[in-house]
């Protein structure tokens, strides 16, 4: 794609990079095959394509945001399939993120909308919070159909049955290996999911000590920042990472760290990006460093030795999260891991389409989101599978809305199968008569 930036323009980094990133693309609209919301909307400004004109035209001629740049722009899910789809290499997600963080900085949303987005960036991102509204959220329930704006009633549809209690888990601390040590991980344990569901951190922990692992929850680390990096609140969005970079930083400077290991992958991917968001930052060398050495779990799990399993016939429909495979490009380690350890593993028909989750996005697009969420959840529930697994809590609190299907992480179903407590999902879920009874697959 011809470009046709000022030398003045590209000396801003966030310009030069999306010049770059313009000028790989050569406007095949492969990515309209794999684009969520172009086959939901059939628009052309709704694919990959689409977006990057409107952004090319955005930039080039630093023109204040138009509300129809904003709103199709505003509907992209960040799902990355694009990327895996292009046969050029074009970098979406670094050039929607500049988009977002231009329109932040140059356009004025409506109030309604600019008092959603402060709120949401006011709530998620800090686990005491979070709590303290899903409970007055579920106080609200009751009166939904009262509630004119969509989104809100999403927001309130999206509350889970039932608050879990607070996981001490989560605090600074270290938890030594139970076998002779082999390496020493610092987990990131989150914000929302510290809200939504405390068991998949515990099950983490669990796991990754009875593999020999010294897991330390490092002081000072929180929100990876993903949250509001993609409703371009830049600001915000960095100050979080600077917080998590510093803290990690002091362990590896400290006692050392073989890795960083997270198990919402919607975060692993900003993670994995530390590098590329502070290379003009003064915090650039540690961030490259954080990056460097953050991995998802289920990577991790591939370099240990995760006992083998005999099969129970429990059938495991996994949703592949797409902040894993595509932003990630991690496509068959948890799959391979559950079958290691004894479970059946299915996969939905079109696997590569987003949920509609997608972070903020299914209480900010709630039409497009509820859409996607039917369309996955059809798919998933037609491989009649026992239970669902997936990687990111965002899909699981997604899917879990919308089926009677019990829904669990995949490290609870590995940490149950070596030896921890069954996960929670399957006791009110409907499973397999061995799964009831409790078993899992026998080690050998």
């Amino acid at each position: 794609m011809q470009t046709t930036f000022t030398k003045d323009q590209l000396r801003d980094p966030g310009t030069q990079r999306a010049n770059e990133i313009l000028r790989s693309c050569v406007h095949c609209g492969f990515c309209t095959a794999t684009c969520p919301t172009y086959q939901v909307l059939g628009d052309e400004l709704d694919s990959p394509r689409g977006r990057i004109y409107l952004i090319k035209d955005m930039l080039e001629n630093e023109r204040v945001p138009d509300e129809k740049t904003v709103k199709h722009i505003d509907r992209c899910l960040s799902c990355l399939a694009c990327m895996t789809t292009c046969p050029s290499g074009v970098h979406y997600m670094h050039l929607v993120d500049h988009a977002r963080a231009y329109i932040d900085k140059h356009y004025q949303r409506p109030l309604g909308d600019r008092a959603l987005r402060w709120l949401l960036a006011r709530i998620l991102p800090y686990p005491g919070r979070f709590r303290l509204a899903l409970i007055g959220a579920k106080l609200a329930q009751p009166f939904k159909r009262l509630i004119p704006d969509a989104r809100l009633r999403a927001m309130l549809d999206m509350v889970p049955k039932t608050i879990p209690p607070v996981s001490r888990n989560d605090d600074p601390q270290s938890f030594a290996a139970s076998q002779p040590r082999r390496k020493r991980v610092a987990l990131m344990t989150g914000c929302a999911q510290k809200a939504l569901n405390t068991d998949i951190n515990d099950a983490t922990i669990r796991l990754l000590t009875r593999l020999g692992c010294e897991v330390v929850v490092a002081k000072g680390a929180g929100c990876c920042g993903a949250l509001t990096h993609h409703m371009g609140r830049e600001d915000e969005s960095h100050a979080s990472a600077a917080n998590n970079i510093r803290a990690w930083t002091a362990e590896m400077d400290g006692r050392g760290l073989d890795a960083i290991v997270i198990n919402t992958s919607g975060c692993g991917t900003t993670v994995k990006d530390y590098g590329h968001m502070f290379r003009n930052d003064p915090l650039a060398a540690e961030a490259a460093r954080v990056s460097g050495v953050a991995m998802d779990v289920s990577e991790l799990l591939m370099q240990l030795d995760l006992p083998a399993g005999e099969a129970r016939g429990l059938t495991v429909a996994y949703h592949a999260a797409c902040s894993l495979q595509h932003g990630q490009q991690i496509k068959t380690h948890p799959k391979t891991l559950l079958k290691r350890v004894g479970f059946a593993v299915v996969e939905p028909a079109d696997s590569h389409l987003c949920c509609g989750s997608a972070g903020t996005y299914n209480l900010l697009q709630p039409e497009i989101s509820t859409e996607l969420k039917a369309r996955k959840i059809k798919t998933l529930e037609a491989k009649q599978p026992d239970v669902i697994a997936a990687g990111n809590i965002g899909c699981m609190m997604q899917i879990g809305s919308g089926t009677e299907l019990p829904i669990t992480h995949t490290v609870e179903l590995l940490d149950w199968a070596t030896g921890g407590p069954k996960p929670r999902a399957l006791d009110a879920g409907n499973t397999t008569s061995s799964a009831r009874a409790g078993e899992v697959p026998i080690l050998r």
